[in-house]
């Protein structure tokens, strides 16, 4: 079936176009900076990315994305129009925007990992343009390691095929709390309802396996704009919002852990001969609340030491605070002098991680060289990174249906597993399932200092138990 010359340009393929004529925003603009910032819309952050199989549209989404919310700039389109008589026969190719390298654009596919970023009145976006091949399945769980949300294309001609129950796992995984499935192309199957049903009860089918609670459905053209940021009349059977107007409102607030509060210290803050005689005995620790809510007046103990103080202070940029919560970056001012340094980690005193040098974790092999039994590592867990190596793999997991494949000698690149670990000192962490910042880490090769796996821990089987439980003056 012919596509045909689509009302609006194209974002995978359309004439040059001048910016003039670019669509109007679906949503009103505030008329300065200080009515939006006074307005009840806040403006935080959805971190998503895009995956599926091979030419369902990943990167044309993403560029009709941009183009349609006018989060492109003048000189990105000057370059887009530039590369068109290079790559596109005079047409201009908006996958461009996140397929950058020369193999990416000679080919037509995705290869490695491409973030953009862009605003709207309503939130900030930080999209991660993940590859749909077999073979760069390492560079997807790595663009989706940090994602809020996972946009799951299929081709509405194909329906549901292996690799988008392989991304669906990989998400679930990695626990992405929220998943939309976007099936692209409606316009080559003539919008036909029946075929979005069928395709949504194929989907759902799979559902059951994966431990994703939030899925929505949406029916697209990424090429021809339908549904993406403006509602299309080609769907009056589709009553849902488009796919801008979804990732605007989704909730993502209590996608944060905040009942277990975790501060990996990253830095201990001494000013400098500083200007201000306040700032000259000044000692905080800086890092990022990893979970929980920190409070000033709040008991807390240090880890691994197990010293006990409390809140005196919470300071950021823009001044003290009375409580912050995560993923805020912060400097805390304790009530006692403690000896804390880097990679150790502070914790609400009623409230303690488990600890242990014996891991058991669930990773992706990044590496062309085989992952064996005894090899050794260098594994980095929050802020601190500590020698490690692999006693055992327990099993490999089968991606299309998540079950376990026994007497497995070794995990080959892009391969998920399970293997157990021992470091050199106990870590301080929780399950990943729990918390997605204390309970990962990557595994580093001492001598090229290449990252070779990711790693998911799970829940620990015991608690921290620190050496003391007093503190110190």
């Amino acid at each position: 079936m012919s596509r045909g010359n689509p009302a609006l340009p194209d974002s995978k393929l359309f004439a040059k176009t001048s910016t003039s004529a670019r669509p109007q925003q679906s949503f009103v603009m505030p008329a300065s900076k200080s009515e939006l910032l006074s307005s009840n819309h806040p403006v935080d952050l959805l971190r998503f990315n895009t995956c599926g199989s091979v030419d369902d549209g990943k990167s044309t989404l993403i560029g009709r994305l941009l183009y349609d919310s006018k989060s492109l700039m003048e000189d990105q389109i000057e370059a887009l129009e530039r590369s068109a008589d290079i790559t596109g026969g005079g047409q201009i190719n908006l996958a461009n925007l996140t397929d950058g390298l020369r193999a990416e654009r000679e080919q037509g596919i995705t290869i490695d990992v491409a973030y953009r970023y862009f605003t709207t009145p309503y939130r900030k976006f930080i999209i991660a343009d993940t590859p749909g091949h077999v073979q760069y399945t390492r560079n997807m769980v790595t663009g989706a390691s940090t994602a809020n949300l996972s946009i799951i294309l299929i081709d509405a001609r194909l329906g549901v095929i292996e690799q988008s129950r392989r991304h669906a796992c990989i998400a679930s995984l990695l626990h992405i709390p929220h998943l939309v499935v976007a099936i692209n192309k409606m316009d080559l199957v003539d919008w036909s309802e029946e075929r979005f049903l069928e395709i949504k009860d194929q989907f759902e089918e799979f559902l059951p396996r994966l431990d994703i609670k939030d899925v929505k459905f949406i029916p697209v053209s990424a090429l021809n704009g339908n549904n993406i940021v403006f509602a299309s009349s080609h769907t009056p059977w589709y009553p849902g919002p488009t796919l801008l107007g979804h990732l605007e409102t989704i909730h993502i607030a209590s996608d944060w852990n905040l009942s277990n509060f975790r501060f990996p210290v990253q830095w201990v803050n001494r000013p400098n001969n500083p200007t201000d005689h306040s700032l000259h005995d000044f000692r905080g620790l800086s890092g990022q609340i990893a979970g929980g809510i920190v409070r000033v007046g709040q008991k807390v103990m240090v880890l691994p030491a197990g010293f006990t103080t409390t809140i005196k202070q919470i300071w950021t940029l823009d001044g003290p605070l009375e409580k912050a919560f995560s993923p805020q970056s912060v400097t805390l001012l304790l009530e006692h002098d403690l000896d804390v340094s880097r990679g150790d980690v502070i914790v609400d005193a009623a409230d303690l991680p488990g600890a242990s040098s014996d891991l058991h974790a669930k990773i992706c092999w990044m590496n062309p060289r085989p992952l064996q039994a005894g090899r050794q590592y260098l594994l980095k867990h929050t802020t601190q990174t500590v020698k490690a190596a692999v006693t055992a793999i327990d099993h490999k997991i089968n991606i299309t249906t998540l079950d376990p494949e026994k007497e497995v000698t070794e995990l080959g690149m892009n391969d998920l597993g399970e293997i157990r670990l021992k470091t050199a000192k106990p870590l301080i962490y929780d399950g990943y399932s729990t918390n997605r910042l204390t309970g990962s880490f990557i595994l580093i090769e001492p001598g090229t200092n290449t990252t070779v796996a990711a790693g998911m821990l799970l829940p620990p089987t015991e608690v921290a138990r620190p050496e003391y439980r007093d503190f110190a003056i």
